[in-house]
């Protein structure tokens, strides 16, 4: 027998899911911006993102209906309050996403200055990971959720090396000093969105064992 809760759990995944998707697009985008100097592309991120925001709130909504008619409980409980913790990481993907989007508007007026090899690795490690998180959702896959974990550290010592080249090539030609710190805001921003899908993995663990993985590392010292 369907249960009442079934239908709801299932349209709640696939409006995470269709966010999750433009999340990653959304990403895409503003990358190919920054790549090709592309204001115009830049432009159209500010455009999608508002649709990330109108599921974001939708979602909200859709949330607290199910725990206010449906009191779920267990493990229909974990995955409501998961997929309303990963829409919030969702959204701010979209927001970080805007604002490597102003970096390429930024860019696109200045001499073209090819992209460090180290910030386009970096760029394809956030997406990657980003995707791989929105995966292990999709599967229910705590062991996909744990991997993204795992590789955690190597975006941030990515992002570290980013800066470091920054700084040096500021110090060679310190007339590309905006471009230089435009790159240097873009790693952030790129280590963030790598941070937001630890978040959405940690919160898989939590959906699929119960489990709150959460600061496990600082909290057993």
């Amino acid at each position: 027998m369907t249960r009442t809760v079934d239908p709801l759990l299932a349209e709640l995944r696939r409006k995470l899911l269709r966010m999750g998707s433009l999340a990653e697009g959304i990403l895409e985008k503003s990358l190919r911006a920054l790549a090709a100097r592309d204001a115009a592309l830049a432009d159209e991120v500010k455009r999608d993102d508002l649709e990330i925001d109108r599921l974001d709130v939708e979602l909200d909504e859709d949330v607290l209906r199910v725990l206010a008619l449906q009191a779920p409980v267990a493990n229909d409980l974990r995955q409501v309050v998961a997929i309303k913790m990963i829409a919030t990481d969702l959204e701010r993907v979209g927001d970080l996403a805007r604002n490597i989007a102003k970096s390429a508007r930024r860019l696109s007026g200045q001499t073209a200055v090819t992209l460090p090899p180290r910030l386009q690795e970096l760029a394809s490690e956030s997406r990657r990971i980003l995707r791989e998180a929105i995966d292990a959702f999709s599967d229910l896959d705590a062991g996909k959720a744990e991997h993204v974990l795992r590789e955690d550290d190597l975006i941030d010592a990515s992002e570290g090396q980013v800066i470091q080249e920054a700084i040096l090539a500021l110090g060679r030609n310190p007339e590309l000093a905006p471009q230089e710190v435009d790159f240097i805001l873009v790693a952030k921003n790129l280590e963030r969105v790598a941070d937001h899908a630890t978040n959405i993995a940690e919160d898989v663990i939590l959906a699929t064992q119960a489990r709150n993985v959460k600061h496990a590392e600082k909290l057993a010292r």
